[in-house]
């Protein structure tokens, strides 16, 4: 299993303009084969920070998303956006321990 974490930043005043973007690239990246899991959420204490939380079947299914349509389109969306110090992380695990 691929689990992606990381985060962005994202100016407060071009969320409420950014939040049909994210719905639109998080949809359709769940519908694609090998995501388990695909979300954004803004940090409580941090208006302008956005985490991402990912996992995915395999790296196979990873390296597809990416070439996706809807991940070109949010790219150039993002850079339109403003969006700035995106750091995101691949890690391989297992699929862990419930505590």
């Amino acid at each position: 299993m691929i689990i992606v974490m990381g985060s962005f930043r994202l100016p407060v005043g071009n969320y409420d303009a950014a939040l049909p973007m994210m719905e639109k690239v998080i949809t359709a990246t769940r519908a694609e084969d090998g995501c388990l899991l695909y979300a954004y959420s803004r940090d409580v204490a941090d208006a302008g920070l956005i985490r991402v939380s990912e996992k995915w079947r395999d790296r196979a299914a990873l390296d597809a998303h990416f070439q996706t349509e809807h991940m070109k389109v949010w790219a150039t969306e993002r850079a339109d956006l403003g969006l700035s110090e995106r750091d995101i992380r691949v890690f391989e695990s297992d699929e862990g321990v419930a505590v």
